[in-house]
């Protein structure tokens, strides 16, 4: 039988890497310890009549601050998919460790979606702790608590429906607030995991990644998003350059730093 939900393109476009080891991306390190890098993407949801965009990643400056290497901005990659950031109308914000919450003037118009508990998070007694506060650029915070004032902030509590064929669901875990996607493809239901999982060994192997607020929760989110999702193939891991070698290009030009996700 046909459904009546809509069916979305969905792309994943890198903007920036990072050499890593994989002892570093794994709780209790990892006895190989071979090169694991990280490479950092936003996403594109582009429906009929509706468009999201799903986390705003960093610039230059905290690049620079943090030895990070940006690959393409996430406006280029925006654009060669025919977005204007300018134009968006809906940012979803998995949750506001800096790679995922910058780049604060490109999106002019946008509603920023964000949980309750994550504001929660990165703005309590949590971020007394180096630990914690580290993976957070205090610009990006104020900056969203600028826009909660300004109008610009809808927060959802748990599972959210933003359109026919797109939900958010909280999972926490890595920060408190950490919340994904779910949406709906002509291949099926995919989840946009986020830092849910990082790479595909973290769920695939129930190692958790090291920067976590709470473990019992990051491991209990693997299994919520292979339940969300129509397979566990269909779960998509938040920082792992095995997306772009799994899945095809946008076109020949995007070979390498955007791929459709969708079918």
């Amino acid at each position: 039988m046909k459904s009546d939900i809509p069916c979305y393109d969905v792309y994943a476009i890198k903007y920036a890497e990072h050499a890593r080891n994989s002892s570093d991306n794994f709780l209790g390190g990892d006895t190989h310890d071979v090169p694991m890098p990280l490479d950092y993407f936003v996403w594109a949801i582009v429906g009929p009549e509706k468009t999201f965009v799903v986390d705003t990643g960093f610039g230059e400056a905290v690049a620079h601050k943090r030895g990070r290497t940006i690959t393409r901005s996430v406006e280029q990659g925006l654009s060669r998919i025919g977005i204007d950031p300018a134009q968006v109308e809906d940012v979803i914000i998995t949750h506001l460790h800096f790679d995922h919450a910058g780049n604060h003037e490109l999106f002019p118009r946008a509603t920023y979606h964000v949980q309750d508990r994550e504001m929660a998070y990165c703005t309590g007694r949590c971020m007394c702790h180096g630990a914690l506060s580290k993976a957070f650029e205090v610009d990006d915070v104020k900056a969203m608590v600028d826009r909660v004032f300004s109008g610009r902030v809808q927060f959802h509590d748990g599972t959210g429906q933003l359109a026919p064929g797109v939900s958010l669901h909280r999972i926490g875990g890595h920060t408190d607030g950490l919340q994904v996607v779910r949406v709906h493809t002509a291949r099926g239901w995919i989840v946009l995991a986020s830092d849910a999982t990082h790479f595909y060994a973290n769920i695939h192997e129930e190692r958790p990644y090291p920067i976590v607020n709470n473990v019992g929760a990051m491991l209990d989110g693997f299994r919520t998003l292979v339940a969300l999702a129509s397979s566990p193939s269909h779960v998509i891991p938040g920082h792992d350059p095995l997306v772009l070698a799994q899945y095809p290009a946008y076109d020949p030009e995007s070979q390498g730093w955007i791929a459709r996700l969708s079918g």
